[in-house]
């Protein structure tokens, strides 16, 4: 046992006592783990995960020069702590990582081999660790050590998480040892959380919940105290930086967006508080948020994945009711606020499971209203959220796929161009062909750009390209685009292919062009 003491605020926080006779450093826990061990960390889209224990380890490895030599199968419910995984990657400590990451280094290990990466749908990432399907080619289903981070512990020794839920749940239920990390920098976060802990088919119930702002779970997450072998204090904050203000290209988008929104409640197609709102991360989507926040909607309410800064503008302008989420990414500052303001959110706010918060089960009985950005949409609404020109993975597919799938209203808005250092109109996010697809032409509703909106519900493919073309793509590349698709369907008409015409020697001619080039600015098909 070590001969830490622990401070007055851990006891405070730490209600059941047996756990603070297993009182660790972090330096103490690295005995917990050897080469090759699968390993799980709370925590989703870089909050609410550990930091203190996997930074020990980090030391640990660089210390005894075990670079390349110790290293881990690691899965999180999202992205984890964006400092704390770039030294696992630089390090070479992540053998296989699940299901998303954020981060230079992580990406650059993934794109140069150094690390399997297995990218999965967010709501399906928990649910298929519960099934064994991560641990097959091990002597048991289980993780060997699971880290968890909280912001305090109750009298029956459960887990009051932090600024996210996450898969947390999934991961206790797996381990084998669970080595908790109580947060004392942060506030108790308790009353906050909504959790349903895992139960596999054939045994697995229906979620009884009708409206975002509904309690179905437990305030904590329920554990076995015999796996846990270590309680550590931690005193670190989570690393967010600050979040892309909105630009007038992201206004533009946002404003299209809203005019549409309303055009949809006058056709009464939608009430006038609309449906539930699930919002992605980046700059278009805070645009898309403070453009809500200053409308004429009013009594709104968000279920979605993950809440930002803007969201607490959002409630304070008296528009938005309630908000669930798995996950609170807020920058410092941010959380200064929500926390000085405690009585206020919390009261409006629910952190779920994000098996809950992405269940397709649930976006489709709220009709929730999906919006999410893609790296590329082409002619036909097919979306790729992942792969820069289908080989290099940027962070994952994440819950875009959960939402956009199963919502009312499907959403994808980008930029028409984005800038590149060798084109100074920049490169078309509208391309004849995606190279890679996450979203297909099946499950998307609307289109938008800073250029207009492209309403492709209930056309056929060659009806959504023209209009796409037409209303969303930049002037410099409409021509080029149009061109793509007249000699298509030319092509396809004389071998009676005419459903979604397409030239395969030219159908990634600009993503070429790119490569070769520097420019998608063809000279000619």
């Amino acid at each position: 046992m070590s001969s830490m003491t622990a401070s007055a605020t851990l006891k405070s926080r730490v209600r059941f006592a047996p756990y603070l006779q297993k009182l660790h450093s972090p330096e103490e826990c690295v005995k917990y783990f050897k080469n090759n061990d699968y390993v799980g960390w709370s925590g989703f889209t870089g909050v609410g995960g550990p930091k203190v224990v996997p930074n020990a380890l980090a030391a640990y490895v660089e210390a005894n020069n075990l670079k390349g030599k110790m290293g881990f199968n690691l899965f999180v419910g999202a992205s984890a702590d964006v400092n704390v995984e770039s030294k696992w990657a630089d390090l070479n400590m992540l053998k296989r990582r699940a299901p998303h990451q954020v981060g230079k280094p992580i990406a650059k290990a993934i794109n140069e081999g150094r690390t399997q990466f297995f990218d999965k749908h967010l709501s399906m990432f928990p649910q298929d660790l519960t099934y064994g399907y991560y641990t097959l080619n091990k002597a048991t289903d289980t993780l060997d050590t699971v880290i968890i981070e909280a912001t305090a512990i109750t009298e029956d020794g459960h887990l009051i998480p932090g600024p996210a839920v996450g898969a947390t749940p999934e991961l206790v239920s797996m381990a084998d040892k669970i080595i908790i990390e109580v947060n004392t920098l942060l506030p108790n976060c308790e009353g906050i959380h909504d959790i349903n802990m895992p139960i596999n088919p054939p045994f697995r119930q229906p979620y009884q919940l009708t409206n975002p702002s509904q309690r179905i779970g437990l305030p904590y997450v329920t554990l076995d105290p015999s796996k846990v072998v270590a309680i550590v204090e931690s005193q670190q904050a989570d690393a967010v930086g600050k979040n892309t203000p909105a630009d007038d290209m992201s206004k533009s988008i946002a404003n299209n967006l809203i005019e549409f929104l309303e055009q949809e409640v006058k056709a009464g197609r939608m009430p006038e508080n609309l449906h539930p709102l699930q919002s992605g991360i980046g700059n278009i989507a805070n645009a898309v948020v403070e453009g809500l926040a200053s409308s004429n909607f009013k009594n709104l309410s968000v279920w979605t994945e993950v809440l930002q800064d803007s969201f607490l503008d959002f409630f304070e302008s008296g528009k938005l009711d309630h908000a669930t989420s798995t996950s609170m990414r807020l920058t410092p500052e941010g959380f200064e606020r929500f926390h000085k303001n405690w009585e206020e959110y919390s009261s409006k706010l629910l952190l779920r499971s994000q098996v809950v918060s992405n269940s397709p089960e649930i976006i489709r009985r709220l009709g929730v209203i999906a919006m999410n950005t893609p790296v590329e949409v082409d002619i036909y609404a097919h979306a790729n959220s992942t792969n820069v020109n289908g080989s290099r993975m940027l962070n994952g597919l994440g819950g875009s796929a959960d939402f956009l799938r199963n919502a009312k209203l499907s959403v994808m808005h980008t930029p028409s161009t984005r800038p590149t250092k060798t084109d100074p109109h920049g490169i078309t996010c509208i391309v004849p062909f995606a190279t890679h697809v996450d979203q297909t032409e099946h499950d998307l509703d609307v289109v938008v750009t800073e250029q207009g909106l492209a309403d492709l519900r209930g056309l056929a493919p060659r009806e959504r390209a023209r209009v796409i073309i037409d209303k969303c793509a930049h002037p410099i590349y409409k021509p080029i685009l149009l061109e793509y698709l007249e000699r298509a369907e030319f092509y396809c008409t004389k071998n009676k292919s005419l459903h979604e015409p397409h030239i395969l020697r030219d159908a990634f001619k600009l993503q070429a062009n790119l490569e070769d080039k520097g420019t998608m600015r063809i000279d000619s098909w």
